[in-house]
């Protein structure tokens, strides 16, 4: 397991969720399953863990134990399976969002920028979707619009349509192709950061990331039983903003809406002030712990 994922805030997640020993929790990122095991360590025998990942090597880590069940579904669909397995309301639940560094160490599933493979990027790999499609079939201004929205890329139009030239004379299949493709807009110096920029918006479009978790988070708030949990751990500024703005309005934009007598509609309450940070040493032992902000919350 170790060598699928490390989990970052590991102990700071566990004590977020506040576990009861016969409460029933999700983890909603199974994954390599870190997380999981060490919910499973504080249940009791009345106690429940329902897990889900929509990537079929996730199947590979099970938990052998007779409390837990794993759902082969993108957590965009937790109302639904929660209800299918008899598992509503929950005490807790648990999101460690974004690409697993097994994810990223398979060279196969076009992930990152270190190995020449296909562009895939699907984090389902059932999906249609693929990155390489997106690439060569999405239009100048949506190809412009995933760019400045996804990767947050400042010469993102200019990108757009240096992609859209490129692959009139040939499609722009692997990570290489695109490397040189746009090799020419890269800042000097900034080359991994622009390029990380590039496939984060690329692997958001093809995965409907941020659709996916503007769902999940709704429905967190729908099947938490009243003084439960939501830990929600995000590594860059788009999930982040989402999870904040959530938790702080029961909404995703504009101002926090209040009814005649005052009271407001925001389903959830900020257990921690701010985003949870991991510690300088963990840092050190875990690269990916740098971009980790970890939001806590209580149904209300």
């Amino acid at each position: 397991m170790s060598e699928y994922h490390n989990p970052v805030m590991l102990q700071e997640c566990i004590e977020g969720l506040a576990i009861k020993t016969d409460g029933t929790y999700v983890d909603v990122t199974f994954g390599g399953g870190g997380h999981s095991r060490e919910i499973i360590k504080h249940l009791g025998e009345d106690g429940r863990l329902l897990a889900f990942d929509q990537d079929a090597d996730a199947v590979q880590n099970t938990l052998n134990d007779e409390r837990f069940e794993l759902v082969e579904q993108n957590f965009r669909y937790l109302k639904n399976y929660c209800r299918l397995h008899d598992a509503v309301p929950v005490d807790g639940i648990l999101a460690d969002l974004g690409v697993s560094s097994y994810q990223f160490d398979q060279p196969e599933r076009g992930f990152s920028i270190r190995f020449d493979a296909e562009l895939d990027m699907r984090m389902n790999q059932s999906a249609a979707l693929t990155a390489k499609q997106v690439v060569n079939t999405y239009d100048e201004a949506d190809l412009h619009r995933i760019f400045g929205v996804y990767g947050e890329i400042q010469n993102a139009k200019s990108l757009a349509r240096t992609i859209a030239t490129a692959r009139l004379n040939k499609p722009v299949d692997t990570v290489a192709d695109l490397k040189n493709v746009i090799s020419g807009l890269i800042p000097r110096g900034k080359e991994n950061k622009y390029l990380a920029q590039v496939f984060q918006a690329l692997r958001i479009e093809v995965n409907q990331e941020l659709e996916a978790l503007k769902d999940f988070l709704i429905q967190s708030a729908e099947v938490l039983v009243s003084g439960g949990r939501l830990v929600v751990m995000s590594y860059h500024s788009l999930e982040d903003r989402l999870v904040k703005n959530f938790i702080a309005k029961g909404k995703f934009s504009g101002e926090l809406e209040k009814d005649i007598y005052g009271n407001d509609n925001r389903p959830l309450e900020a257990v921690s002030r701010g985003a949870i940070t991991a510690t300088e040493e963990e840092i050190k032992l875990n690269n990916r712990a740098r971009s980790a902000k970890l939001r806590i919350a209580v149904k209300k």
